[in-house]
């Protein structure tokens, strides 16, 4: 089943992805290459949630939420650079950032949201290697940010 397959079975449509908030690019090949900008959790234009993880502001289920909207939006983001979703060979890497209180020790389970979402779309091509970092905190106040790589066939 074609990524595209996959995601209309999970009920997603992909937005149009988001404006930068700065001076950069969503997307930048080089070679076999995709790298992807910082991704938040936004959706319609706005973040699914604010606040960190940790005393209580945001929960861990809000927060995998978030980290799936995020890779919702990564993968609208490589789309648009590489037109076809089949041309992905592997997703290399995925750095996730939550935003959350200095005791907070759970940043896996949250970025498990977006893990999840990219096996769920590319199957054994989106297997990854990956990190979840605690910052203290992230643009608009979003709870995650993600970024990625991705390997794609010419």
């Amino acid at each position: 089943m074609s990524p595209e397959d996959k995601l209309k079975e999970l009920g997603i449509e992909l937005p149009a992805p988001a404006k930068p908030l700065g001076i950069y690019v969503p997307a930048l090949r080089t070679g076999n290459l995709v790298y992807l900008s910082g991704m938040l959790p936004l959706k319609g234009g706005t973040l699914v949630c604010t606040g960190k993880l940790g005393g209580g502001q945001v929960d861990i289920a809000q927060g995998a939420l978030a980290a799936r909207t995020a890779a919702i939006n990564a993968i609208a983001a490589l789309k648009a650079e590489i037109e076809n979703l089949e041309k992905v060979k592997r997703c290399v890497r995925l750095s996730g950032y939550v935003a959350s209180t200095p005791d907070f020790t759970d940043q896996p389970k949250v970025v498990n949201g977006a893990s999840e979402l990219i096996g769920a779309v590319f199957g054994e091509k989106g297997r990854h290697t990956r990190i979840a970092v605690g910052v203290a905190s992230l643009p608009l106040g979003s709870p995650v940010e993600l970024d990625f790589i991705f390997e794609i066939s010419d």
